[in-house]
């Protein structure tokens, strides 16, 4: 439902990740030579963080610091109070993010956890690997030998061990939602005095954070004691969280100097490193399997597969003295070439022709008009000859071929009467010969008739031999379309995509109503965690439509409407009231053509 913050998010994946290790072969390292210097790979790690780790100095697009829009301009020629900007969008950045990994990895576990027993049972024996396979099943039979009730403690456990992982996420989660929430109200205090004057408000501004540091510290320093000691989780909580604190400066002074300056945000940045080291671990231990754990039986299966078509190949190859493969080659080749040839080519070939020269082919064809006109005349002559000989008078020229035809069939009427005296003797035969010649006529008048059809149709039987060409064609542009759009995130185009901006509308609406609802219970940690996560929402939010009111012009409109939804200071009912214009207004909010 959320958008994946994007950006800077693949070296922040880098950068957790190198901490994460090198934590590891710092305690490995230490564990095999106990006499090694134990600062040496901390001297390392730190020199590495103040050389290869900068503030990043280029925001992603995400919902910004409520600040005055010309604070950034005014700061431009300042490089400390560029750099106090920096950090600032640096925090935000770092802790949206982190969010968004806890909050992915969260909601599959919730989404386990409302499944049925026979879900998290299935979960817990063919989604966690090969070796919790084996365990399970080895445990499922044993129970059901002993006790007869094997699948109810299997659920049990199951449950047991998801929910202690819905647990720690849902603490951090929390506890980042607070500080997100606090740094977020404190920099909108501050916002004016910052774009007036950014040095001389870092100095309570940085104090401010220090405070935060240090309450995070002590929300999440309690995840200890939230470990049972049968726990399903690998490892142990024992490493520290140890944030850096401000050093004692006096707050009298107008302002810090450019040194101190400089000091309070290295001291950040150590900050957020070492954060981000340490939700890197927590992140590990209980997140989610991934698509690899999770569907290894497929895997496997198509290994295996993938491995007996691998041999079969090879007993038909040349490896094996078989020309099998060679043939099957040849006849595909030989296939593609002939449907290319009669479904493609040729069909182009005949439409280009029906349409470019089609008055240099209406005069070809089965049947000309010219051999038509000379049977015409034949007959009439032969008619005009027997009715004249009949008669016994002459006729013009322009006589009807009807009123001598009719005489014609008066006299074999008339001969028919003695037909073998006739034959001999009498105009039988010849009046046979005259019905006979235009029969020859009627068919060839048919054929013509005919052949001016197929001509005009020509192009029709073109199309329809090129159709099945077409279709394949259609086919492959719309499976490649599809996979490189991949149209199942917030940010994509199509209905998917409307329905899952259309949820974050429907989660911030949520959490702005449990937000008023705790203020009015007096919660405040809860309110505020709620407020954070409101902020979280609305960076999804913000990142997800950004494009798309770009593209249809209603992003001044839209992105101030979102920024409305994050001050702390405005009423719940106008929130309401924003949110429900959003929906009802915004085109990339709205429902799908095909939904209305």
């Amino acid at each position: 439902m959320e958008a994946t913050p994007e950006g800077n998010e693949s070296s922040r994946d880098a950068k957790t990740l190198i901490s994460f290790y090198s934590n590891y072969l710092s305690n490995r390292f230490t564990s095999l030579f106990p006499s090694f210097p134990s600062n040496f790979l901390e001297k390392i790690s730190n020199l590495y963080r103040q050389t290869l780790l900068p503030i990043s100095t280029k925001r992603r697009a995400g919902l910004p610091l409520p600040l005055p829009t010309n604070s950034v301009n005014s700061t431009r020629t300042a490089s400390e109070a560029s750099r106090i900007y920096e950090v600032l969008n640096d925090i935000m950045d770092r802790f949206i993010l982190n969010l968004h990994k806890i909050q992915e990895n969260l909601q599959f576990w919730q989404s386990i956890a409302e499944g049925s027993n026979a879900r998290k049972v299935y979960f817990m024996i063919f989604e966690r690997g090969p070796r919790a396979f084996v365990n399970g099943s080895v445990q499922l039979m044993r129970e059901a030998v002993t006790d007869g009730s094997a699948m109810q403690n299997l659920s049990q456990s199951s449950s047991v061990y998801i929910s202690e992982r819905i647990a720690v996420l849902s603490s951090l989660r929390c506890s980042l939602a607070v500080f997100l929430a606090q740094f977020y109200v404190e920099v909108n205090k501050c916002g004016k005095e910052l774009a007036e004057d950014p040095e001389k408000s870092f100095s309570s501004l940085m104090h401010t954070l220090n405070g935060l540091f240090s309450k995070l510290d002590a929300s999440i320093g309690h995840l200890h004691a939230l470990r049972q000691n049968d726990s399903s989780v690998e490892g142990t909580y024992s490493f520290p969280l140890l944030f850096e604190t401000l050093p004692e400066i006096s707050q009298e002074e107008s302002q810090w100097t450019n040194s101190e300056i400089k000091e309070a945000i290295n001291l950040v940045c150590t900050n957020l490193q070492a954060l981000d080291s340490y939700l890197a671990l927590m992140v590990a231990k209980h997140q989610k399997p991934s698509n690899v754990t999770r569907y290894w039986i497929r895997y496997t299966c198509g290994a295996v597969g993938l491995s007996v078509c691998s041999f079969w190949l090879l007993r038909h190859s040349r490896l094996m003295g078989s020309s099998d493969i060679d043939i099957w080659i040849r006849e595909a080749k030989e296939s593609t070439v002939s449907f290319f040839n009669d479904h493609v080519e040729q069909p182009l070939l005949a439409i280009r022709d029906e349409l470019l020269d089609t008055f240099k082919k209406r005069q070809k064809g089965v049947m000309d008009m010219e051999e038509v006109k000379l049977t015409s005349d034949s007959l009439h002559r032969m008619l005009l000859a027997f009715s004249e000989q009949t008669k016994g008078e002459a006729f013009p020229e322009n006589a009807s071929d009807q009123e001598m035809l009719e005489i014609v069939m008066l006299r074999y009427e008339k001969e028919l009467v003695h037909p073998i005296q006739n034959l001999l003797h009498g105009e039988l035969a010849r009046a046979l010969l005259i019905q006979v010649q235009k029969l020859k006529l009627d068919i060839e008048m048919a054929m013509l008739e005919l052949d001016q059809i197929l001509r005009a149709n020509e192009i029709n039987f073109a199309i329809l031999a090129a159709l099945p060409a077409f279709f394949l064609s259609l086919g492959l542009i719309v499976a490649v379309r599809a996979w490189f759009r991949q149209d199942t995130k917030a940010e994509g185009r199509g209905r998917i995509a409307r329905i899952q901006r259309r949820l974050l509308i429907v989660e911030i609406e949520k959490t702005i109503m449990q937000y008023q609802a705790y203020f009015d219970q007096g919660l405040e940690n809860d309110a505020q965690c709620m407020f954070g996560l409101l902020i979280y929402c609305l960076d999804c939010l913000y990142h997800a439509v950004r494009r798309h009111a770009k593209a249809t012009g209603e992003w001044q409109c839209l992105k101030q409407d979102i920024i409305d939804l994050g001050r702390p200071g405005l009423q719940t009912s106008y929130k309401l009231i924003v949110t429900a214009r959003m929906e009802r207004v915004y085109d990339c909010l709205l429902p799908s053509l095909k939904r209305q």
